[in-house]
């Protein structure tokens, strides 16, 4: 199996509890018994979704296919998993009911939020890593002053912070397993205009007192976390998790209407619904407004499986090309706030962070 080949064997997988047809072709598939389970792991693994295919596997009674070692072994990272979204759950709650005493209502983000809802049959299927929620203008500076009085503290060693972020920088609290990100946007640069706190609030839900986002916003923005913030649609790659997340939303909400309550992220939306549609196989609720810029995306997207190497160095360019725009932002925020210049300030004159440069680098001090 090619890397394509292992990719799209996962993405089906991930679908066999609720899709028929995949579930067969599956289960033909492992009979056949010529899958590189040592690919499949490395693969579903970088994509963060090592526990729901076993989840899908113990669901759709398939685990008696695969090597009884490798059952173990996922069973034992699953139960990990089930773990610590059990005590991210309960923390959850807790800054839920912290925030609420104080008058401010936060909206849960992205893995979290999805756990909230219980998208998942399993809690374990999901890899989630900090809890992120989005706040009003007026509460983000509230929440913040609110969580570090009540134990909460930097994760990272400088006190600065980038004021022109999307989120405040991660905090976390003694004996809770999750650090938090206080959201005040929830995309970088241009996009956040059109999707943002004060488009998702209308129609966000209040679920045993715990706001989240409609079903329709949660699907449009695992697509966006891949796509625009993690500059998927630029690399024109596919991220299993946000994938995954956008086909089990797609169970719950119209995927294809969703996708078009936007006007300019409408295209970045819909080119990663085709690509859903199709390393999922095709699968009904998945299915996209087909256009003629959508099916260059697909012939890009499906082109780079075939010279591997040559894709790399494709993406390696382009990371040097997104770098280097980053900085070019930072230069302008520079420029035209002063919040990003005392920023930059103090980020140039802290030696302390030069002196871990050098020590990183291997120079003796």
């Amino acid at each position: 199996m090619n890397y394509k080949e292992t990719l799209f064997f996962i993405a089906k997988c991930l679908t066999i509890s609720l899709e028929d047809k995949n579930r067969q072709e599956i289960e033909k598939q492992l009979k056949s018994k010529t899958i590189n389970w040592e690919a499949v792991v490395k693969i579903s693994t970088s994509h963060y979704v090592f526990p729901a295919l076993y989840c899908n596997f113990k669901r759709a009674d398939f685990l008696k296919y695969l090597p009884a070692d490798l059952v173990d072994y996922m069973k034992h990272i699953t139960d990990l998993n089930r773990d610590r979204n059990t005590q991210i759950l309960q923390q959850a709650h807790e800054l839920n009911r912290l925030l609420l005493a104080n008058n401010i209502i936060p909206i849960f983000l992205k893995g979290t939020g999805n756990l909230l809802v219980g998208i998942y049959e399993d809690i374990a299927e999901r890899m989630v890593g900090d809890i992120d929620f989005i706040f009003s203008k007026e509460d983000y500076p509230k929440a913040i002053k609110v969580l570090r009085d009540n134990g909460y503290s930097d994760v990272g060693k400088y006190e600065y912070h980038y004021p022109a972020s999307i989120h405040y920088k991660s905090l976390k609290k003694e004996n809770n397993i999750a650090a938090v990100e206080i959201h005040k946007e929830l995309l970088v640069g241009k996009y956040s205009r059109e999707f943002n706190y004060n488009f998702v609030e209308k129609d966000s839900q209040i679920i045993k007192q715990i706001s989240v986002l409609s079903y329709a916003n949660k699907l449009n923005l695992s697509i966006m976390a891949n796509q625009i913030n993690d500059h998927g649609f630029f690399y024109k790659t596919m991220a299993l998790r946000n994938a995954y997340d956008v086909f089990l939303l797609s169970k719950k909400t119209n995927a294809k209407e969703a996708v078009n309550t936007l006007d300019k992220l409408s295209h970045p939306l819909g080119c990663f619904l085709a690509a859903c549609y199709e390393i999922f196989n095709k699968v009904h609720s998945l299915e996209y407004n087909e256009t003629t810029k959508i099916a260059v995306y697909l012939r890009v997207f499906n082109s780079q499986f075939i010279n591997r190497e040559k894709t790399k160095k494709q993406h390696n360019r382009l990371k040097i090309f997104l770098f280097l725009k980053y900085r070019l932002s930072i230069l302008i925020n520079v420029i035209l706030y002063k919040n990003c210049r005392v920023w930059l300030i103090k980020r140039l004159t802290d030696k302390n962070r030069y002196k871990e440069k050098l020590i990183n680098i291997g120079v003796k001090l």
